[in-house]
């Protein structure tokens, strides 16, 4: 329950403490967290909530490592309650196991705020990923740039999927029909909405920007990820974030433009979770991509930013998923780097041998580039998803099923 103007909480003390921080009164994650959950129910003045994002912004406390992972678990504690059992049922009787795959649902969403205005390629690869894996992409409307992954959707021609359709009632249906769906943000987060127009006002990142990703509704169902950071020095505590929130298979990027993309430009910054066999324990993996390690040619920029609305990006989707586009493309070539890096992190690539269906010439690529991934295998199976048509029949599935439980 929302409270009153009358009955809103100070947490004037806590904004002393964290504003003049000394090593004696400074707040822990954990007060910090609790402060975050007075947000989703709307317990904090606008001013105190905004007093709160400028602190945690200003003193860099909203990028640590603890912080991050204790108020990201505290999002998901306020999220709209889901049976993950019953959709757990759900995943395990659709996911193919491939590999090191097991299965389980995988998400690629970046924070935004890297000001480049690239095409939505994060949402796309969710797509082109969704031929071969669950997907739970979990995304919004755009903040920062012209056209978010949820505005991308809403656009789709000729008809676009009900985003709003997803909720916790349908989830289980719309999984029984396709591998792919979209987990709107303030559907499943609602009480976040009481800071989204102080976030706006307030012109500069907040740690909402890096929450999102890691508020996945569905996070104990994600068996792999990888998000992407605006700026490279997030990267290295934002991995361990994910580490302290129980993340076994994921990867944390940043473009070297400080590109919350893989960059198809030239190097990108990778810290890659992996379990270590023998310990069961999570290692951190530094190294570092560029497209050549894909097998395919560097493109600046310049070339996948096109700074599009929604309806033009939309149209650019579809046109990728229908194959009509060409194979040096360089947004369709920035697209498959992105995929393939999920297709890895993933365990997918690591089959020896491979049944993807008709048009899969069974050639695994067996190289090993950088950080032990096959990152050349990820780009085979990204075309395929394409050539095979079988991404764009898992998205005609979505927008089907979510126009019919909308009714």
């Amino acid at each position: 329950m929302s409270a009153t103007e009358d009955s809103k909480v100070s947490i004037t003390s806590l904004l002393k403490r964290l504003w003049h921080e000394s090593d004696a009164t400074k707040p822990n994650a954990t007060e910090i967290a609790a402060a975050i959950s007075l947000i989703f129910t709307n317990s904090l003045s606008e001013v105190q909530t905004g007093a709160l994002l400028t602190c945690l912004h200003f003193t860099e406390r909203d990028r640590q490592a603890e912080v991050l992972s204790k108020c990201a678990e505290a999002m998901r504690d306020f999220a709209t309650d889901i049976n993950v059992e019953e959709i757990g049922k759900v995943i395990a009787e659709r996911g193919r196991k491939e590999g090191n795959y097991n299965g389980g649902l995988c998400d690629i969403v970046g924070t935004g705020g890297d000001s480049h205005n690239t095409f939505n390629i994060s949402t796309t690869s969710s797509i082109l990923a969704s031929s071969l894996l669950m997907m739970g992409k979990h995304g919004n409307r755009a903040s920062t740039s012209r056209s978010g992954s949820a505005d991308l959707l809403s656009c789709a021609p000729p008809k676009p999927p009900q985003i709003t359709a997803v909720t916790p009632s349908t989830l289980k249906e719309v999984y029984s029909s396709t591998n792919y769906a979209f987990l709107y943000a303030p559907i499943f987060h609602p009480g976040a909405r009481h800071a989204a127009s102080i976030r706006k006002q307030l012109g500069w990142r907040t740690i909402f920007n890096l929450l999102g990703p890691l508020a996945n509704p569905l996070h104990s169902l994600i068996e792999g990820r990888v998000i992407g950071v605006a700026r490279k020095e997030i990267g290295p505590d934002f991995a361990e974030s994910m580490r302290q929130s129980g993340v076994k298979k994921a990867m944390v990027i940043c473009g070297d433009e400080e590109l919350d993309e893989l960059s198809c430009a030239g190097i990108t910054h990778c810290w890659r979770l992996v379990e270590n066999p023998s310990t069961g324990k999570v290692d951190i993996k530094y190294f570092t991509v560029s497209p050549s390690d894909f097998g395919l040619p560097p493109h600046p920029l310049t070339d996948v930013s096109p700074g599009q609305s929604p309806e033009k990006n939309a149209e650019i989707l579809m046109r990728i998923l229908k194959g009509e586009v060409a194979s040096d493309d360089p947004i369709l070539q920035f697209v498959y780097i992105n995929t393939a890096a999920l297709f890895v992190v993933s365990g997918i690539c690591d089959a020896d041998s491979s049944d993807m269906g008709p048009g899969d010439d069974g050639k695994v690529m067996t190289e090993v580039g950088p950080g032990g991934g096959r990152w050349k295998e990820g780009v085979r199976r990204a075309k395929w998803a394409v050539s095979s048509g079988e991404a764009y029949k898992q998205w005609e599935k979505y927008v089907e099923v979510t126009n019919r439980v909308a009714v």
